[in-house]
């Protein structure tokens, strides 16, 4: 008998490889592995919300993972050892059972992700902030993003030579907040393709710097080819901050 968890995360991850484990780097599905297996004295493979780049955070990130022994798992001290154990730059928020089915991947109903851009140097932003030496037109970039909900094929944003069976996404928030001393881009979707966000924001600082107007970003967009959008920024600037769920998944909830 299986009992399944779901288990709430954060991690910097400039010292990963991304989420996803992979050979010759660390990752950090790798080490979450190792702790939960260690801790359970089992060998436990969690499966992720999606993936992150290398460099790339969560604020706030979700994972499953199922126990193969019926045993009584107390949640808060299992958090407890695991954030005594993780490294750290990976801490665990919570953990709770879930019904057999539930899939953090595939029942997320929405994804948001940030990026930040620090206008000054700032040697304590350099591991979370993109440093943008450039003037950015904000209403500009913000009046292109407004572009994007009239769409929903982004091949244009999407990593070549993927395993994603459609590139269809539905992006319900695309927004651009001055903050004074940095800017943040917020976007939530349906669910996102590899370097999508990366690719948008690359593109809309094009337009904020005045290199591209409206019209040439709607043609990127219609063009369906990533070689007609602008680069990709850094993944250090770059947070997933929040997974929608719907209700009922919890054991409790049922």
């Amino acid at each position: 008998m299986t009992q399944r968890y779901f288990i709430q995360l954060s991690y910097k991850g400039t010292n990963y490889h991304g989420w996803q484990i992979q050979p010759n780097a660390i990752t950090v599905q790798e080490v979450l592995n190792k702790a939960l297996s260690t801790i359970l004295n089992q060998e436990i493979n969690v499966v992720g919300c999606g993936r992150t780049d290398t460099g790339v955070h969560a604020s706030d990130f979700m994972a499953h993972f199922d126990i193969s022994e019926a045993r009584d798992v107390e949640a808060e001290k299992l958090v407890f050892r695991l954030n005594r154990f993780l490294p750290y730059d990976i801490a665990v928020k919570s953990l709770f059972p879930v019904k057999a089915e539930a899939h953090t991947r595939f029942d997320a109903l929405s994804r948001t992700y940030q990026y930040f851009i620090t206008k000054h140097k700032d040697p304590f932003r350099s591991a979370s902030h993109w440093h943008m030496t450039h003037q950015l037109d904000v209403a500009e970039m913000n009046a292109a993003a407004k572009l994007l909900f009239e769409y929903e094929d982004f091949t244009s944003f999407s990593k070549l030579h993927t395993d994603a069976k459609t590139n269809i996404c539905k992006i319900y928030k695309a927004e651009w907040e001055d903050r004074g001393d940095e800017l943040v881009f917020t976007v939530c979707a349906d669910r996102f393709l590899r370097n999508m966000v990366r690719a948008i924001v690359g593109t809309l600082v094009e337009v904020g710097r005045g290199k591209m107007d409206m019209a040439g970003f709607r043609q990127v967009i219609e063009s369906m080819n990533r070689c007609n959008a602008g680069s990709s920024v850094p993944g250090h600037g770059l947070f997933l901050c929040t997974i929608e769920y719907p209700d009922g998944l919890k054991l409790e909830d049922a």
